[in-house]
């Protein structure tokens, strides 16, 4: 929905939701939204953010039938596309992710014929006045990055694409984003990594000297064109997991001059003060099919764990005192969960500067583990859950 004020687009994310291949995105996606829409949204059209896998983007790209049946079902039900999760390449939903969610990984041909897909997808689909964003992967999944070539040759392939949004622009009048998401235990995983990555290799001489000769643009014509389409995914979640001051992170954007295309209002589970008492319950998180990269403080150190289970483990064998964050997406609209906090606290912080000053024309709720919260932590059903989080989003912006 439109937030009106300058405050951009607000909707939920469907990854939430059966997806993995465009029969079921398309069933999830009629049967849940026009009630979320109904209960949030009545009288003015309802914002979507679509989950398009690369097997879904192959159906619809090959069959243009499929393509005007989306956009009559939008426009009948009073919703518009303005952004799509294209982060997960393949399946999502029911069987076991973990690292697997990254790959294949920006290097490869794979990842940029998907993401140019997408793109061309949403400049179809997506309405007139809004300026469409696709979330994508950060680059790589850290181990996988091996020696400088690896790097050059992902930041390559973003050019490239930058290339397709740019020709895609001139053929079609649409404009469409494209959103890095820095993630935990990725190439891109800090913010202070993200600015570094985008000022040494994107923005820099060598990097804007390199996209001016992929797009054929004299170089006073690339500096401004990766802004155009070129920008970030803020998933406060994430950055909380790494204990970042989510103010102070956003701001390092901003100055930097990075756009933010999409923020993303996402909590994780966070545990104050660790002790022997609580990791049973929180054994109980460990049995997901995603990663749950985990950060425990002690004595100021800040150590990092591509699982929850391996942190408790090295809690158990090591108990000092400890606070831990572990990348969980858990309610937004909750500040305890058992007996356990989320870092909610890091959603109302953007929130609120983003009311003061805004920072995004798209943003984003990304609760996506519904199916894997134990079940006494579940209350209603799917679309209660999803419309108590938007409710508080909303409301946190109204002051």
């Amino acid at each position: 929905m439109d937030l009106k004020n300058g405050l951009g687009h607000l909707s939920y994310s469907t990854l939430v939701h059966a997806g993995d291949t465009w029969a079921e995105m398309n069933a999830s996606l009629r049967e849940f939204v026009p009630q979320v829409k109904k209960r949030i949204s009545p009288n003015e059209p309802f914002a979507v953010s679509l989950r398009i896998s690369a097997a879904s983007a192959k159906e619809l790209i090959e069959n243009p039938a499929e393509r005007i049946a989306l956009a009559d079902f939008l426009r009948q039900e009073d919703l518009y596309l303005y952004t799509v999760n294209a982060f997960p390449y393949g399946p999502f939903k029911g069987d076991v992710v973990m690292e697997r969610v990254y790959e294949p990984d920006w290097t490869t041909e794979d990842r940029v014929n998907y993401t140019n897909s997408v793109a061309d997808i949403l400049a179809e689909v997506s309405p007139v006045g809004v300026n469409p964003s696709i979330q994508t992967a950060p680059l790589a999944f850290r181990p996988n990055v091996a020696d400088e070539q690896y790097v050059r040759t992902f930041t390559t392939n973003v050019f490239r694409v930058i290339k397709h949004l740019h020709e895609l622009e001139n053929r079609t009048g649409r404009r469409v984003k494209l959103a890095i998401e820095p993630e935990p235990a990725c190439y891109l995983e800090t913010t202070d990594e993200t600015v570094t990555y985008f000022e040494e290799r994107l923005y820099s001489m060598s990097g804007i000297q390199e996209l001016a000769s992929i797009l054929g643009e004299p170089v006073s014509e690339a500096i401004g064109i990766i802004r155009r389409y070129l920008g970030v995914v803020f998933d406060i979640g994430h950055q909380s997991v790494g204990f970042e001051n989510i103010t102070e992170s956003l701001t390092k954007l901003v100055q930097a001059g990075i756009p933010i295309f999409k923020l993303q209002e996402a909590a994780s589970l966070w545990v104050e003060q660790l002790t022997a008492e609580k990791i049973p319950a929180l054994r109980r998180f460990t049995d997901t099919i995603y990663l749950s990269q985990t950060s425990l403080k002690q004595n100021g150190q800040i150590t990092k764990f591509l699982n929850l289970g391996e942190a408790l483990d090295a809690y158990e064998a090591n108990p000092v005192a400890t606070e831990m964050r572990t990348h969980f997406h858990v309610p937004v609209f909750l500040e305890e969960l058992g007996p356990f906090r989320t870092t909610r606290f890091g959603v109302q912080e953007a929130l609120k500067m983003h009311r003061e000053t805004p920072l995004s024309d798209h943003l984003e709720i990304e609760t996506y583990t519904w199916d894997v919260l134990p079940p006494e932590l579940k209350t209603g059903d799917i679309i209660d859950y999803v419309s108590r989080e938007l409710e508080f989003v909303r409301n946190e912006l109204n002051g």
